[in-house]
């Protein structure tokens, strides 16, 4: 598929230079009832282990703020009395006295009294203070409004918030609510039940996060250091490729490789002829090949996983290069080689309009992300868009652009990516009209953008893939190898969840499989018989994964489990389906 030399035709083909325990049940009675009350019975450190500063195997942990933020989980899961236990227990206190002090008087609406306790706190920060300091005069204020009490409220304004000296935007907002109560609501300023509770919580939550954690806690603090190590542990976890959900607090996480899909699940053999380009739809129920043999297929991933053919496209008078799915997954264009676009409606498998350039072939093609225009790459090296009836809407021209079947556009629908030399790509900025290149030092062959629009994974002729980061600047920041590439254009893919993974075809007849963080080959698939031209993974199932192939067909693969069963795997209408690796 499309070549890298301005001179040849974008096909696919072109050339590229014990003892037993004993149970001290058994020695009593278990009707006798246990004597000395709850707290007396549970476990209390030995004088040796509570004389230690540091806790943990490796001695990081401090004793102290080990406790505290245990305590105040607790309280922040309701468990008071369990948390005020602790606190008696320990001899820790979760705060100071001056502290809790201050937390009282803001719970009360002390508010001149907790500024006064404020200072005394020790804050180095001067900052911090007068932050502070205004978000309790602020909730002072509102609360003197809200019992009618205007000119205390003008007078908290002026008298203590004003000569703070900060944050003067927020002192014209609130002298307008003063003013003009009714645009109160509007600038963010609450309205009615100011003086409850839960309003002088949310001050406190507040001020949490801007007080230093030696000082208040923040919230929540013991989940987000285990939330953390969690993220750790399956960033760590090279084969980790499922939901969050399986993460447990009981022991370490550690995936093995029966997550990565490398069991053929089902050979598909509908094509004629060489299979030169597949891609899931952004749903993830249906997949749309297309082929030498000048058709694309629409297939459906039903419900058990397996996969059916839906319709066949035909029409193309030349070999189909390449497919696009709309953003609503309603619509399919499909892409003839220097030929014309054609647009198929998903549920009849009806062509719905031909797009085309009169003395211009197109050789590639794309969706806008509102799905309101398409985009195809012409023969003459200009960039065309149409909108949905057809009408040209916007044209680029000149020496910028190869002739190549690879672009893409960003999910904001502003960069449309495409190649301008052999070896540069090019971002251009649809609206600033801003050009950013990736310049490779070896010719490019292909390209895909990752989901998010993050990502840019780029084909070598030194059969290596790039993995570019174009937010920003664009930086390389990852390069894969192992998979062979001499003469045919060979494309991969992002995939998995959180596309953690890189997947590629080979001129060998197998698939690559790399971890994308650490560039480690983690997977080799045999089974085609032939070239493997591009793959494509379920964006709705991190363990689908689908090939297409020289050899006429499109492999789709699974998880490696030997108890594996699927309903009625052999009732499919594609034709023959094959199991190999093993079978199932």
């Amino acid at each position: 598929m499309g070549g890298v030399e301005d001179d040849e035709p974008p096909s696919k083909r072109v050339k590229l230079s014990s003892g037993e325990l004993r149970s001290p049940l058994k020695e009593s009675s278990l009707a006798e009832p246990l004597s000395g009350s709850f707290r007396d019975s549970m476990a209390r450190p030995l004088p040796s282990q509570g004389d230690e500063q540091m806790v943990g195997s490796k001695g990081l942990i401090e004793r102290g703020e080990f406790v505290r933020i245990i305590t105040k989980a607790l309280y922040s899961l309701g468990y008071e009395r369990s948390g005020a236990l602790l606190e008696e227990e320990s001899g820790i206190p979760l705060h100071s006295s001056m502290v809790n002090l201050f937390r009282q008087q803001l719970l009360d609406g002390s508010w001149d009294e907790s500024v006064d306790t404020l200072h005394k706190i020790g804050l180095a920060d001067e900052g911090i203070v007068k932050s502070a300091s205004f978000l309790i005069f602020e909730q002072k204020l509102f609360e003197l409004l809200d019992k009618k009490k205007v000119m205390d409220a003008l007078k908290t304004l002026r008298m203590e918030i004003a000569p703070l000296g900060i944050n003067k935007d927020r002192v014209h907002e609130l002298s307008t609510c003063i003013v003009s109560p009714s645009q109160s609501v509007l600038l963010g300023c609450p309205s009615q039940e100011v003086v409850s509770a839960k309003s002088r919580m949310k001050l406190l939550e507040k001020l949490q996060k801007l007080l230093p954690p030696t000082v208040m806690i923040p919230e929540r603090r013991l989940e987000h250091l285990i939330e953390q190590a969690l993220n750790v542990q399956r960033e760590s976890c090279v084969f980790h490729n499922s939901l969050d959900s399986v993460l447990s607090l009981y022991s370490d996480h550690q995936c093995g490789k029966d997550q990565i899909p490398s069991r053929t699940l089902q050979v598909l053999q509908e094509h004629q002829d060489e299979v030169w380009f597949l891609q899931f739809s952004h749903n993830g129920k249906y997949l749309a090949s297309s082929s030498n043999d000048r058709s694309a297929i629409i297939w459906e991933v039903n419900e058990d996983g397996g996969v059916s053919l839906k319709h066949k496209l035909e029409g193309h008078q030349k070999p189909v290069l390449t497919v696009s799915w709309s953003p609503d997954d309603q619509q399919l264009l499909t892409c003839g080689m220097e030929e014309v676009i054609k647009c198929w409606d998903v549920s009849s498998g009806q062509c719905l309009r031909i797009y085309e350039k009169a003395g211009q072939g197109l050789i590639s093609c794309g969706w806008s992300p509102d799905g309101k225009w398409v985009f195809s790459g012409m023969t003459d090296k200009s960039i065309c868009m149409w909108d949905l009836d057809g009408n040209e809407l916007e044209c680029w021209k000149g020496q910028r652009i190869l002739k190549i079947s690879d672009m893409a556009i960003t999910n904001d629908g502003k960069q449309i990516i495409t190649m301008c030399r052999e070896t540069v790509i090019l971002l251009l900025d649809r609206e600033a009209k801003v050009e950013r290149l990736i310049e490779e030092s070896q010719p490019i062959t292909s390209f895909s953008l990752s989901r998010d629009s993050k990502f840019l994974l780029v084909n070598l002729l030194n059969q290596e893939i790039h993995l570019w980061s174009i937010e920003g600047d664009p930086k390389l920041i990852a390069k894969y190898k192992g998979h062979k590439r001499t003469r045919f254009v060979i494309r991969s893919c992002l995939g998995g969840f959180n596309q953690t993974f890189i997947a590629s075809g080979s001129e060998d007849s197998q698939v690559y499989i790399w971890h994308r963080g650490t560039a480690e080959l983690l997977e080799v698939l045999p089974g085609h018989s032939g070239t493997v031209n591009c793959v494509s993974w379920n964006p709705a199932d991190p363990h689908m994964l689908a090939s297409a192939s020289d050899d006429r067909t499109i492999r789709i693969w699974g998880l490696n489990r030997v108890n594996l069963k699927r309903k009625d795997i052999h009732s499919h209408s594609n034709g023959v389906v094959h199991h190999c690796n093993g079978g199932i």
